[in-house]
């Protein structure tokens, strides 16, 4: 519950203006039961990091499984991020932003370098190229659909457009990342014996 309470504030007021008051007020809650959990502001920040990684990767993993082809990993890997951010607002973003909070890095099984892991190899297979070249691009991408949710969250246009949109860029810039590497890659020539 505070937990809870704590991410509902950020996603409406942001980060900077949270106390512990303003979470005891919002959880009903006296502010000794909060630090009888946790010692700090920070602390309870990275726990609330922690659970919301946990929570998206988790729902992003199972949909990837359940993708038959690339397209549709990309798509349902960028729908459960977005709807997320729907849902939750840019709480993520906000505690991965502040190095007190997440020290520069996710302090789960669930961050980023995690996720580029799985994917970059897939990337690689699907559009031929080499593996660090596909790791670059992947991990590039996830800056994108971070900021389309944040277009997302000003209400002009549709989740499905956002997310086509999303899925195009992601796509196209694969795509046109494979072009260029095939067209400046040497020509394999046969070498004489």
């Amino acid at each position: 519950m505070i937990l809870d309470r704590t991410g509902e504030i950020i996603a409406q007021d942001g980060i900077s203006s949270l106390t512990m008051e303003k979470i005891a007020q919002n959880a009903g809650v006296s502010k000794a039961l909060i630090y009888n959990y946790f010692d700090s502001q920070s602390e309870l920040l990275r726990e609330l990091l922690g659970r919301e990684l946990k929570t998206l990767r988790m729902k992003q993993f199972a949909a990837a499984e359940q993708a038959e082809t690339f397209e549709d990993l990309v798509r349902s890997v960028t729908h459960e991020y977005l709807s997320y951010i729907d849902e939750r607002g840019l709480i993520i973003e906000q505690l991965q932003s502040d190095p007190g909070i997440s020290g520069g890095h996710d302090p789960t099984d669930y961050d980023r370098n995690t996720s580029v892991k799985y994917l970059a190899p897939l990337a690689a297979r699907q559009f031929n190229l080499p593996t660090d070249l596909a790791k670059a691009v992947t991990d590039i991408s996830f800056g994108l659909p971070a900021s389309a949710g944040a277009y997302l969250l000003k209400r002009e246009l549709d989740l499905k457009t956002i997310e086509d949109i999303t899925v195009s860029m992601i796509l196209g810039t694969l795509l046109q990342v494979r072009n260029d590497y095939m067209t400046k890659r040497p020509l394999e020539r046969d070498t004489p014996n």
